[in-house]
């Protein structure tokens, strides 16, 4: 089973109305949660762990996850506001604008995490939840009790107007890299995290330096290539398809991705630092398909297994 630990949110998105007007509508999203319902959707045995409202847009999250095969036993709830990111489209590409002050997923502490996080076989973080506090050093603190015996995965899925302290947040993703089994990192967030005039190459192998068993770097249309072992690479085209909007696009990409590796029966540390070549391309190839269908429908709408 698969713990994703991070945000669940509700994206307002922008949607014409009569007379030329804009109106926003409510969608669950959150690239955490978006993980969770592509694999549940994959029937991956997957929970969620984050902090959810009890509010109306709370209970819309649940009853998405409920929907998609997603265990809601880990989530934490409080009478605190769901987090709102409100979301226009340009070109097909999201722009975020997040309201996010005390509310249920943010204010997430070490006191209230459950007990029976160690019943699962990996666990993935990422997104907005590690530039935020508390909740950042929550998800953090978790990541370093669970990659003893846990298959550690992670998406910085940097949001640049989200983070408040950049030199906490920059720490926190270089401990969180050190000890995270597999690192999946889009060519933007990669130039955020190593600000310098080196090549992608040369800076995708300082990540690999650091720990991790196999490190992919996700280039939009253009595929991706992964570093695995003692310098060795694998890459795969993208797949084309009539692009609508890229909104969660990553998010499945690591979900197909995992699905893969669980389905295999690859979620083991020792197998991930000798996993072979062709091995990896199939399980890279078969995250570009699940993200290819998303890119090719609204929203972050993932598909299901029967679908492919």
């Amino acid at each position: 089973m698969i713990l994703c630990c991070g945000e669940a949110l509700i994206d307002m998105i922008a949607t014409d109305i009569a007379d030329g007007k804009q109106a926003f509508a409510p969608y669950c999203g959150g690239a955490i949660f978006n993980t969770a319902i592509a694999l549940g959707r994959l029937d991956i045995d997957v929970g969620l762990l984050s902090g959810v409202s009890t509010d109306l847009f709370g209970k819309q999250l649940i009853k998405s996850l409920l929907e998609s095969n997603v265990d809601v036993s880990p989530l934490i709830r409080s009478d605190r506001p769901t987090t709102l990111a409100f979301v226009q489209l340009e070109n097909g590409h999201a722009r975020y604008s997040f309201f996010d002050e005390n509310s249920a997923g943010r204010m997430l502490t070490s006191y209230t995490l459950p007990e029976n996080v160690d019943g699962y076989k990996a666990c993935y973080f990422g997104g907005i939840s590690l530039a935020s506090e508390p909740c950042g050093d929550v998800y953090s603190d978790l990541a370093a009790h669970l990659a003893p015996d846990h298959i550690v995965m992670l998406d910085p899925n940097i949001r640049r107007s989200f983070i408040a302290d950049e030199g906490r947040y920059r720490a926190r993703l270089n401990k969180l890299m050190k000890m995270a089994d597999i690192v999946k990192i889009s060519d933007e967030d990669l130039n955020w995290i190593i600000p310098d005039n080196a090549s992608l190459d040369v800076k995708l192998e300082h990540v690999k330096s650091l720990g991790p068993s196999i490190v992919i770097l996700t280039k939009g249309e253009d595929g991706a290539i992964a570093l695995y072992g003692n310098g060795q690479n694998v890459s795969v085209n993208g797949q084309a398809v009539e692009v609508v909007d890229t909104v969660g696009a990553g998010d499945t990409f690591n979900a197909g991705f995992l699905a893969k590796l669980s389905s295999l029966k690859l979620l083991e540390k020792s197998v991930l630092q000798n996993i072979e070549q062709a091995t990896l391309e199939e399980a890279l190839s078969y995250a570009a398909k699940i993200a290819a269908v998303t890119v090719s429908r609204s929203g972050a709408n993932p598909p299901w297994k029967n679908e492919l």
